[in-house]
């Protein structure tokens, strides 16, 4: 154990309650790893080949960290975002910048995943600086050179029972194929995301409308056909193990229209000559026409609502997407879902996981919304409030209403596969930490409390997820 992580980081500072959270800590620190929503690349197991050097990993690609850089006046180009594969020297003065600014991130969520990933994975005993830059930078890219920093090596070691990324919903799934056929006995899914052929002003909604007719090879002229062509592709993505949709609109509205109505408003969608109201209005459809569908499937429906994409227009178009300029709005889902919750929130095969970025959502309407439809579940603080305190808030709002049942655990929902079991050890010692406040102040036996800590680890996401008979 590094000295610079100490030993009951995150629990409690009142002694009695402390010493509760080490004992439940215990119980579930070694569980397998469940990461139910991510968007690692697939291509990563696939093809098994070592990660290139230090920034180029931990850097370039996660926005939770050079969004923070990016605040503070640091070009996304200066930390090589978007200028193509890094040449050693380029990615050592990338490194050099991150490590002279790394005082930034004192207090933050990401400081904690990366002390963890340097101390836990890299076995670095000293804490990162500009002055030990250099160090850092050879030591980790002497590691990422070995076997055992493979992806399925590093898969192993972090003990993942089950990793799921994201797709969108005309990939050809090439990598799941290779790790499909391939001798490797690690667990990496599919997840269905099909925002860009339910959303009519997705930046990529006319392009993948066009291109579904030849991917299932059939015409769609009506609204039917493309209800059956967003079938096929399910079933493809069920065939390369999907057990989950996700979904991220604007806002959370959902419609139940007539036949005659979702006829018409097809047309107008797809003559590409709509309005606003009526991007929305389908879209809203669009959701609860995804549950029924999940009926069918047995597909887990994950609704990541409330974000505004892209703020930042000068970088979204110099730079592309997911560059840490997407932000929480203010978001409804009581009326919102109420359609689709009318006609389906009773029935026994649906599963809906409702995740925000509003907080104040939490006690007003997830929680009353979890604690009474069959079909719904309040989805972990997600983003913004994966952290210690956004836990802690979360857990306080919801399970007053919800319980812990109506909730499924944590997911990590990270593309920087190394930052995955750091996140979940938070996840693990803040659950301790609430559980052992609720055993101090004899609301819980000890032994509810890890049983309890047992089922948001491990148990919960499985069920949740479907990821076990």
């Amino acid at each position: 154990m590094s000295s610079y992580l100490h030993p009951d980081r995150l629990f409690s500072s009142d002694s009695s309650q402390r010493a509760i959270a080490r004992t439940i800590y215990q119980a579930i620190k070694d569980l397998p790893i469940v990461s139910p929503h991510g968007h690692t690349d697939p291509s990563w197991f696939a093809n098994n080949q070592n990660f290139s050097n230090a920034a180029e990993l931990l850097i370039v690609p996660d926005h939770y960290v050079f969004r923070m850089l990016y605040s503070q006046g640091i070009g996304l180009s200066t930390l090589g975002v978007g200028q193509g594969t890094l040449n050693l020297e380029q990615s050592h003065q990338v490194w050099k910048v991150f490590a002279d600014n790394y005082y930034l991130f004192r207090g933050t969520p990401s400081r904690m995943w990366l002390d963890y990933v340097f101390a836990e994975v890299f076995n670095i005993s000293q804490p990162l600086s500009g002055a030990t830059a250099d160090t850092y930078f050879d030591t980790i890219n002497q590691q990422l050179a070995t076997d055992a920093f493979k992806p399925r090596a590093l898969f192993e070691r972090f003990n993942i029972e089950t990793l799921a990324t994201t797709e969108q919903p005309l990939d050809k799934l090439k990598h799941h194929k290779t790790i499909q056929q391939s001798d490797w006995q690690g667990r990496v899914i599919t997840t269905f995301r099909p925002d860009n052929l339910t959303d009519p002003e997705h930046p990529k909604f006319r392009d993948s409308f066009k291109a579904l007719a030849s991917a299932v090879d059939m015409e769609i002229s009506h609204f039917q056909d493309y209800l059956k062509a967003i079938k096929k592709r399910r079933e493809y993505f069920v065939e390369h193990g999907a057990t989950a949709t996700d979904h991220s609109h604007p806002t959370a509205f959902t419609a139940d229209l007539s036949s005659s109505q979702k006829e018409s408003l097809f047309q107008k969608i797809r003559s590409f000559a709509f309005s606003p109201e009526d991007a929305e209005l389908f879209r809203g459809q669009m959701m609860t026409e995804m549950a029924a569908m999940s009926i069918e499937d047995g597909l887990t429906m994950q609704l990541h609502h409330g974000c505004f994409r892209n703020h930042n227009a000068p970088v979204y178009h110099e730079f592309g997407a997911d560059k840490g300029a997407d932000l929480p709005v203010a978001i409804e889902f009581v009326k919102a879902l109420q359609p689709l919750l009318s006609k389906y929130g009773n029935h026994p095969e649906l599963n809906i996981i409702l995740f925000t970025l509003d907080e104040t959502t939490y006690s007003r309407e997830i929680a009353p919304l979890a604690g009474h439809y069959p079909a719904v579940k309040a989805g972990p603080s997600w983003w913004f409030h994966d952290s210690p305190e956004g836990m802690i808030r979360f857990k306080e709002q919801i399970i007053e209403t919800a319980g812990f049942y109506n909730t499924v655990g944590f997911n990590d929902d990270t593309r920087a596969f190394l930052s995955i079991p750091a996140r979940h050890d938070v996840a693990r010692r803040i659950d301790s930490r609430c559980l052992a406040r609720l055993v101090a102040e004899h609301r819980m036996s000890e032994e509810e409390a890890v049983d309890v800590a047992t089922d948001l680890t491990y148990h919960l996401v499985n069920k949740a997820y479907k990821f076990k008979p």
